[in-house]
């Protein structure tokens, strides 16, 4: 019990020690990729906001792949919602996320696979931030796509928390059993456009 409260205090003072504006979202413009082209665009973290520049080409042309193939993958699961890219989920209490790519449950919308491609200019925010939250939400399953290193590392939420099942590169399949017709090899999802 003590390590799980100072594990909590210990990721409240992280999060405090940011720079976070504390305008609420309904006054501010939130923008993300519209009509093939990216925008600014805000998260918010503990009831402050968090500016997230927009992502780059390469980081949008992965996004796109990655859509396109969970689009046909989660076709025929009828329990499974697939958002639109950065769309806003509600995590926890005053704390919205903007994943890459969402899974939500039919029944309830609650997140079951959140998808970071991590923002080359940022990445602090995805692979430490996000992945803390995610963590304390028990989002059953996190993939964590890097165009820096071209791999993709797998999480699954245990009691214990976030455990890494693996890291995926080059000829490997990226899948997942509860979407058994997803299925992306890896190099070709960070593959440069002929």
């Amino acid at each position: 019990m003590f390590f799980k409260r100072a594990r909590k205090l210990s990721v409240a003072a992280h999060l405090a020690s940011l720079v976070l504006e504390k305008t609420p979202l309904a006054r501010r413009t939130d923008r993300w990729f519209a009509g093939g082209v990216s925008h600014d665009y805000l998260e918010t973290v503990g009831g402050g906001t968090l500016p997230r520049t927009a992502p780059g080409p390469r980081h949008e042309l992965i996004c796109g792949r990655l859509h396109t193939a969970m689009t046909a993958g989660v076709a025929n699961v009828g329990s499974t919602r697939l958002l639109a890219p950065r769309s806003k989920v509600v995590v926890a209490q005053s704390t919205t996320l903007c994943p890459d790519l969402a899974l939500v449950t039919a029944a309830t919308g609650r997140l079951w696979l959140a998808v970071e491609i991590v923002h080359t200019g940022d990445h602090h925010a995805d692979t430490v931030i996000k992945k803390e939250i995610y963590e304390q939400a028990r989002v059953p399953r996190l993939w964590m796509i890097d165009p820096r290193y071209d791999n993709v590392e797998i999480y699954h939420s245990t009691p214990f928390g976030l455990m890494l099942k693996g890291i995926l590169a080059g000829s490997e399949v990226l899948s997942e059993k509860l979407i058994p017709e997803f299925q992306f090899v890896v190099a070709e999802l960070f593959a440069e456009p002929a």
